[in-house]
């Protein structure tokens, strides 16, 4: 062994050794997904045809981005209200979690898009309707009645309705991810908490959830690039987003190749770059671990 690397500490050359890459563990998926990219954005800006086609499919980048961001966004609060939920020792809260989580986890995402958006939504408003007459007519609330009994269901776009249902549906799928996360830290953690005087609440708050989140946040985000490609569900409601700009124009100029080809790029763009932040949250947080 050389004097330099008698110098070099141990951990140090493990981690030197780790970053090497050799033909095996070179991540070639990666490489040929990149060079795909790159052939189809050199085609983007050099071919008029495909820059046409982008131009107008790209109208559609920001109504996915504001469905997926949304939509999870409100998943993520339900799942945490159920995760808890299935946790509880409360039998009526526990069931009741799990009577939404299995029916919603056992219907496909499309099947419940439909129902939600034309069968759920409707009703909602049929029932907020009837209850606006009640208020109105027993002069409670009468203007929030009035509200409530003048709308309608077309004031309801289809981009409402399907955000809500990505929410109902993911928020039964991260829900398990919650429920998971927290029985995986120690039970000592709670019962240490409660001996110096914290409440449930507090103790959740302040010692369970900030442990469980570090070991959800991969998962999390795996589900966060699952609705942006499910996200392209919501075109069969006539959204506007990048699927039904393709198919639109693809439907009118007979370029179904070039099309999708500039469809599947946007959406590989996005997830690829999703997915390589998941794998960096997954080593910084498996890095910090390994440190304590």
């Amino acid at each position: 062994m050389s004097a330099l690397e008698e110098t070099i500490p141990q951990p140090e050359k493990a981690r030197a050794g780790a970053r090497a890459f050799t033909p095996a563990t070179l991540p070639w998926w990666l490489i040929i997904t990149a060079l795909i990219g790159v052939v189809l954005f050199w085609s983007i800006l050099s071919n008029e045809t495909y820059r046409v086609i982008f131009d107008a499919v790209r109208e559609g980048i920001g109504i996915t981005i504001y469905v997926t961001i949304v939509g999870f966004a409100c998943s993520v609060a339900v799942g945490l209200v159920v995760g808890l939920a299935r946790i509880s020792k409360n039998p009526v809260i526990y069931h009741t979690a799990s009577l939404y989580v299995e029916i919603v986890r056992g219907i496909p995402l499309l099947v419940l898009l439909y129902y939600i958006a034309l069968v759920v939504v409707p009703g909602a408003v049929v029932g907020m309707n009837n209850v606006g007459a009640w208020l109105v007519e027993n002069n409670t609330l009468a203007d929030l009645g009035a509200r409530m009994s003048a709308l309608r269901v077309r004031d309801l776009d289809f981009t409402f309705r399907v955000v809500v249902a990505l929410t109902i549906g993911y928020g039964a799928f991260i829900s398990e991810i919650f429920r998971a996360g927290i029985q995986s830290i120690e039970p000592g953690q709670m019962d240490a908490a409660r001996s110096l005087g914290a409440t449930h609440f507090q103790a959740m708050r302040h010692v369970v959830l900030p442990q469980a989140i570090r070991r959800m946040l991969p998962p999390l985000g795996n589900d966060f690039i699952a609705m942006l490609k499910d996200s392209s569900l919501v075109s069969v409601f006539g959204v506007r987003d990048i699927t039904l700009q393709g198919k639109v124009y693809s439907a009118s100029t007979f370029r179904f190749f070039e099309t999708y080809n500039v469809v599947a790029f946007l959406y590989l763009a996005m997830t690829i770059v999703l997915s390589l932040v998941v794998r960096y949250m997954e080593r910084r947080l498996s890095g910090e671990r390994r440190a304590r």
